[in-house]
């Protein structure tokens, strides 16, 4: 069970490891999360704000094209129109619900992923339950999910804000 998977799979778990340990332990990770909350302040210090965010930005995407490369290469094995089919707004879900942390929102995206696996089990052992419903099973699992923990997640306070000087 260990090995039988695809490496995006271990890169996945490093990565999480690996940007855990920087934005928590790092002077790096400090800057960032000064950076996302109070970038004046970040900026008063000596952060270059702008580098910081373009920066992690490019990196953000490097990750999110890890992720799409699994979408057509490790899971799938080619590339169909709609393939991710909503996936990237039950990520933004795990985010929020992981509280903006990597190691919070890999746990939410399992809960997420146990709901999409469930769903397909289910439709294999032909449960007299349409297919339509069963489809909607993540989506109806983000949603409960999400309408507990909005107001209770605190997202960066500058968090899609751009910086001005």
């Amino acid at each position: 069970m260990l090995f039988e998977n695809n490496l995006v799979v271990y890169l996945m778990i490093l990565i999480v490891a690996l940007m855990h340990i920087m934005l928590f332990y790092t002077p790096r990770g400090l800057r960032t999360r000064a950076v996302g909350e109070h970038p004046k302040a970040a900026d008063t210090l000596g952060v270059n704000v702008y580098l910081m965010r373009y920066v992690n930005v490019i990196v953000g995407g490097m990750i999110a094209g890890l992720g799409g490369a699994y979408f057509t290469i490790g899971s799938v094995g080619r590339f169909d129109e709609i393939m991710t089919a909503g996936k990237g707004f039950i990520g933004l879900a795990a985010m929020i619900f992981g509280k903006w942390n990597p190691i919070g929102a890999f746990t939410s995206s399992l809960i997420f992923g146990f709901a999409d696996s469930l769903q397909v089990k289910l439709q294999i052992l032909r449960v007299p339950i349409p297919s339509e419903f069963l489809l909607m099973a993540p989506y109806v699992v983000t949603m409960v999910i999400l309408t507990g923990v909005v107001g209770r997640a605190i997202p960066p306070a500058a968090d899609g804000q751009p910086y001005e000087k």
